[in-house]
């Protein structure tokens, strides 16, 4: 066969069949739990290695049951819709329930997929309200360093107006 023939098959093949849908596929890296005020959070981190719209799924397994509290994928749960707030950026997506008590404990999951994939990511993590630690606060240097930097090219700008003397 002519080898540019069975590139262009492979290429073909990627784009309309399982091998670009593998080969952009996301992972959950990790799930932390933490108690902020009376507040549930949940931090699901994970990759982002595409431009197509990640569904994902915040659930909680509770005596053998699962209740969706929010996401793309599944519907949530009337209890918890009044409950739930959720922040997200590229890479990271977090969750808040409110009012958090004893009788929300159990195994909360994280699970993302690209549509159109069987493949789904999905992390876990087992939450009781007495092993709860506080949340800490988010270091911005290690979040985005962007306003640093933009800050610091600032310096002589703002040195030559008279607005900062060092």
């Amino acid at each position: 066969m002519n080898p540019v023939l069975s590139v262009t098959l492979l290429l073909t093949e990627g784009r309309c069949g399982a091998g670009l849908q593998v080969a952009s596929t996301q992972k959950v890296t990790s799930l932390t739990a933490c108690l902020e005020d009376q507040s549930l959070r949940l931090d699901c981190r994970h990759e982002n290695t595409t431009t197509l719209p990640i569904q994902f799924q915040f659930s909680l397994t509770r005596d053998a049951k699962k209740h969706v509290l929010l996401g793309t994928i599944g519907v949530p749960e009337h209890t918890y819709r009044s409950r739930t707030n959720l922040t997200y950026r590229n890479t990271l997506k977090v969750l808040y329930l409110s009012g958090f008590s004893s009788r929300d404990e159990g195994l909360y999951a994280c699970e993302l997929h690209l549509p159109g994939q069987l493949h789904v990511s999905q992390k876990n993590i087992s939450v009781l309200r007495d092993k709860l630690v506080k949340c800490r606060g988010t270091c911005l240097l290690a979040q985005d360093a962007s306003w640093l930097l933009l800050l610091l090219l600032s310096l002589p700008l703002l040195q030559a107006m008279d607005f900062v003397s060092l």
